[in-house]
């Protein structure tokens, strides 16, 4: 496993995987997706030795003894985990889970109880559910999404970062044939948003400082400007994936009327926000969290998409090996990798 520990150079370890339990299931990981979250968290829990990563793919090994839905040998996505029983879960909102924040990022599962440990010591795991910076995750079987023969690395993905941007735009956004959708920041999540209303058919406009990023998008189709200083037409729809408040501002000020911001980035906990414009223009301000999906659907649509040639997600990746996470990292914040996935060693 690939073990963090705060600014330190992370390494492999050899690691102790706890045994499924009755709704969980083991998974070789074939690849995983790096993930802006991960590196967040990293920083976060300082010295803590932890084993992060949240957009996992890989083949189900063992199965707990009360999984009816999974098989082994199943190529699987793993996404973010959720209780399935709350309110939010059963209205098809997974993400706003009762207990999202206990079993995504509390590093234990709900009991309390450790998923890895290194040495004979718990260390920070069942990160999202699954901790897939690793040669094989211990997920519940509601997570995983069962997706056939796509490339691992062009899935992986698909768990958390690529889902994030899609769902934003099919389940909150939701622009039609006739409308603009401005995406501010290219990276992982910004680019598959892109991708998703291009496939639509959507007129997206994408603001993104680093050059290659907006020569890929301008290659997909998408009208491409370095700043929001640039002249940038009016717009329907409007994606922030920065969390930058005066990034949100200026795209705000950019919506016609009735307009709609989602907002899908973290950042400062503040922005300043006209609240009159708001009102007199009839604007709309939306959080959303992984999509506002239930992955069980939306990364089957996801798939489908990508196999017919609309969702070109394979041109978004630039693979790693597993033990080259912090060059992942490195490439990434200097513009040359825009989602970096790792692959385990076989």
């Amino acid at each position: 496993m690939l073990l963090s520990r705060g600014a330190a150079p992370s390494e492999i370890v050899e690691a102790e995987l706890d045994d499924p339990r009755r709704h969980e299931v083991i998974v070789r990981i074939e690849a995983a997706g790096v993930c802006h979250t991960d590196l967040v968290t990293r920083q976060s829990l300082g010295d803590r030795p932890s084993v992060l990563g949240h957009e996992g793919c890989g083949i189900v090994e063992r199965l707990g003894t009360e999984v009816g839905t999974l098989a082994v040998g199943d190529r699987v996505v793993l996404s973010f985990a959720s209780c399935g029983g709350c309110g939010q879960c059963r209205a098809g909102q997974p993400a706003y889970c009762a207990s999202a924040a206990a079993l995504n990022s509390s590093g234990r599962r709900l009991d309390g109880s450790p998923t890895i440990r290194v040495g004979g010591e718990p260390v920070f795991g069942a990160f999202f559910g699954q901790s897939s910076f690793a040669m094989a995750a211990l997920a519940d079987a509601r997570s995983c999404v069962r997706i056939g023969d796509v490339a691992p690395e062009v899935a992986a993905p698909l768990g958390c970062g690529f889902l994030t941007g899609a769902g934003a735009v099919l389940n909150t956004l939701r622009p039609g044939l006739g409308d603009r959708l401005l995406v501010v920041g290219c990276g992982g999540v910004g680019a598959a948003a892109v991708l998703t209303a291009l496939s639509d058919g959507v007129e997206v406009v994408v603001v993104e400082p680093v050059a290659a990023r907006r020569e890929l998008a301008a290659g997909f189709g998408a009208k491409a400007v370095a700043s929001l200083d640039d002249p940038i037409p009016a717009v329907t729809h409007a994606l922030d994936t920065t969390g930058r408040p005066e990034l949100i501002s200026r795209a705000l000020a950019l919506l016609e009327p009735r307009g709609v911001l989602v907002l899908v980035g973290l950042g400062p906990s503040e922005a300043r926000l006209d609240v009159r414009t708001l009102l007199l223009r009839g604007l709309q301000v939306r959080g959303c969290v992984e999509g506002d999906a239930e992955p069980l659907v939306l990364v089957p649509e996801l798939v489908r998409r990508y196999r017919q040639g609309r969702l070109p997600i394979d041109r978004l990746v630039t693979t790693y090996p597993l033990a080259e996470f912090d060059r992942a990292v490195a490439d990434q914040r200097a513009g040359l990798a825009l989602k970096p996935v790792l692959l385990p060693s076989p």
